[in-house]
C-alpha cells in the first residue's frame, strides 16, 4: 500500500468489520447525526443539562467501543504488540465516546422535546 487513500481506507473497515456490519454502522452514524443536526437546529441551543448527562455517559461508551472492536475483529488484549496498537485502542475509545454523547443529547431531545422558550409575561 503506497497510497492511503479514501477507498483503501473503506476496503480495510470493509475486511475488519465485514461488508455488511460496517455499511450498517455507516448508516446508523449517518442517521444519528441527521437527527443531531435537526435538534440543535429546532432547539436553536444547547442544554447544559442534557449535555452534562451525555459527557457522564463517555468513559462507559469508551469502555464498551474498545470491548466491541475486540469482539468484532476476533482480536484480544494480549494481541497488543507496540505503541500504534495502543494509539489505535485509544482513538477507537475517544470516537466511540463522541459518537455516544451525541447519540445521547440526541435521544434526550428528542424525547424530552423541545425547551419552553420564557414568553415576555414570565
Amino acid at each position: 500500500m503506497k497510497e492511503l487513500t479514501f477507498g483503501t481506507l473503506i476496503a480495510v473497515f470493509e475486511e475488519i468489520f465485514g461488508r455488511g456490519p460496517w455499511w450498517i454502522m455507516v448508516a446508523i452514524a449517518v442517521v444519528i447525526t441527521a437527527l443531531y443536526l435537526y435538534v440543535l437546529i429546532r432547539d436553536r441551543s444547547m442544554s447544559a443539562r442534557k449535555f452534562l448527562w451525555a459527557q457522564l455517559s463517555m468513559p462507559f461508551a469508551a469502555v464498551a467501543t474498545v470491548l466491541f472492536v475486540q469482539a468484532v475483529t476476533f482480536s484480544h488484549f494480549r494481541d497488543i504488540g507496540g505503541p500504534i496498537d495502543v494509539i489505535v485502542l485509544l482513538a477507537v475509545a475517544v470516537v466511540g465516546s463522541i459518537g455516544c454523547a451525541i447519540f445521547v443529547y440526541t435521544i434526550q431531545s428528542l424525547f424530552r422535546g423541545k425547551p419552553k422558550q420564557p414568553t415576555m409575561a414570565e
